[in-house]
């Protein structure tokens, strides 16, 4: 079947202001869950792992499961998208993601509760890539801009009301933690009757698609061996030793054989030949930096709050305002600007040198900063994370014809979730492994023996309170150092961005013959 436009403009032409805010709002109602899924746990974690008696390892891991699970999956979204109804692969993400919500809450364990997270992570992959698949498929790149805003709106409801929202409900006794998983099934079914009755989009199909699950399971199996390895390495076992040589070679094995797979196949998970060029080959590694410093650094805020400052849930949700209040008021200015004046680049540019500032800022703080210099520094952050998240994205879908928007906007979104599975592994060993050195320096026992007898260091309310001010000022002083790592992921982004060629956004859907020519204006920006 040939795509050249017209049969995907037609949706859109039919379709006037108000009936694409009316269709927006199913698209932004599931986007909202599937943020919301990781912010109302944000700051309900630390006592979520402490009533578990979970360790910092698990703590890490009730994240990194579901970012991964929806880093593996991100890319088999977006080829179905390619070949099946998109408004019916939304409503099928929404309902996995309910599943999962489900399971989450009734969990009785950590262990238990990391599997539930894995499976909602398949929900939470199918949503972040289709809603940006589904959008770009009704709004031509220029007029997306301004449609931004509303994203940025979803973005800030989601990171600043589902903070408060977890806070609130791990407060009342009443209600209890399980229910920041169950809060989140009322606004999916409505997601999915909004978009039932609103979403009128025809499918727009490529002839004899493949999806590569070979390549997929290899990338996600490679990926998963090498985060194993660093959430326990150094602890576990020692970083010279047969299980790092085993889960290393493991690792770079697998991720070779991907690559391998992804050569070869008619229809690779992650194509080759759309990510190897300049624009989307540049937008993925600032997406990929910016995913690892912003999820990886973002994720301990809570628990810096919380376990680092002694602040309630709820009061830790009300600290975290400056750095959503910053994604909103960036994100809806920047998307209004690029509208206006088709200009793209220099707004990705500002927001990654932004995110490293800021990021900067964070680093400098330990367990007794002023609030008013945290909340500087996560404002510039969230400034910073506004002007680049989706404008990446944009970027590549700029890029690629209407028959491969699928496949291109999976990838950058894959990546950028890859990143962020890889910061919060990451950042969470070297946090955990300083954490378990200074407490056993604080407690005066060998190194790598730090305890608290039987209860886990995240259960404040269960320990003595001299060794509540020992915890307090442990974790309020190690936290700097990933945000400092943060910074430096950062760098990378910043060029990256830096070299991406001046572009200029396309007013049709689909590209026209010549898509190499807002690439080579010379216009910067």
């Amino acid at each position: 079947m040939k795509t050249d436009g017209t049969t995907a403009a037609a949706p859109s032409g039919a379709m006037g202001h108000r009936q694409v805010l009316e269709s927006l709002s199913g698209l932004l109602l599931a986007l909202l869950v599937a943020m919301i899924s990781s912010t109302v746990v944000s700051t309900a974690l630390p006592l979520i792992i402490g009533s578990l008696n979970g360790s910092q390892t698990q703590y890490t891991w009730v994240v990194t499961a579901t970012l991964l699970a929806a880093t593996a999956t991100t890319p088999i979204w977006g080829k179905l998208a390619d070949l099946f109804n998109k408004k019916t692969l939304v409503q099928i993400a929404i309902v996995i993601f309910v599943v999962g919500s489900m399971i989450s809450g009734f969990s009785q364990n950590t262990g238990q509760l990391i599997a539930a997270r894995a499976f909602q992570g398949i929900g939470v992959g199918g949503l972040q890539a289709l809603v940006q698949v589904v959008i770009a498929a009704i709004i031509p790149p220029r007029e997306r801009g301004r449609y931004n805003g509303y994203l940025g709106a979803v973005m800030a409801v989601a990171t600043v009301g589902g903070p408060l929202l977890g806070g609130l409900i791990v407060d009342v006794p009443w209600l209890g933690w399980r229910w920041c998983f169950f809060v989140g099934v009322p606004i999916a079914v409505a997601a999915f009757i909004v978009l039932q009755r609103t979403l009128k989009l025809e499918t727009v199909r490529r002839e004899n698609v493949q999806v590569d699950y070979l390549g997929a399971g290899l990338i996600a199996a490679g990926v998963s061996v090498l985060l194993i390895w660093v959430s326990f390495v150094g602890n576990t076992f020692d970083w010279l030793s047969w299980q790092t040589a085993v889960m290393v070679a493991g690792g770079v094995v697998l991720l070779a054989l991907a690559l391998t797979v992804e050569r070869k196949v008619r229809e690779p998970v992650v194509p080759l030949h759309i990510i190897t060029q300049r624009t989307p080959a540049l937008a993925i590694v600032a997406s990929l930096a910016v995913g690892m410093a912003m999820f990886g650094g973002a994720v301990f805020l809570g628990q810096y709050f919380q376990v680092g400052r002694g602040y309630s849930p709820t009061e830790a949700g009300l600290l975290t305002i400056p750095l959503m209040a910053g994604v909103l008021v960036s994100s809806t200015v920047s998307g209004r600007l690029i509208s206006r004046t088709g200009r793209i680049k220099p707004y990705i540019v500002a927001g990654t040198i932004t995110l490293v500032i800021g990021f900067l800022g964070l680093g400098t703080v330990d367990h007794a900063s002023p609030l008013w210099l945290v909340g500087i520094a996560m404002a510039v952050v969230g400034i910073g994370v506004g002007m680049t998240m989706q404008n990446l994205v944009l970027a590549v879908q700029n890029t690629v014809p209407l028959r491969d928007l699928g496949a291109a906007s999976a990838s950058v979104t894959f990546f950028r979730s890859l990143g962020g599975t890889i910061g919060v592994s990451v950042l969470g060993a070297v946090l955990a492994n300083r954490v378990t050195a200074d407490l056993s320096t604080a407690l005066h026992v060998p190194a790598g023996q730090a305890s608290t007898g039987s209860v886990s260091a995240l259960n404040l309310k269960a320990l003595p309170p001299e060794v509540q001010t020992i915890v307090h000022t442990v974790y309020g002083d190690a936290t700097a150092h990933i945000f400092l790592i943060s910074a430096a992921v950062g760098v990378v982004g910043v060029i990256a961005a830096l070299l991406l060629k001046p572009l200029t956004l396309r007013t049709t859907l689909d590209v026209e013959t010549k898509t190499e020519t807002p690439a080579s204006d010379p216009v910067a920006g």
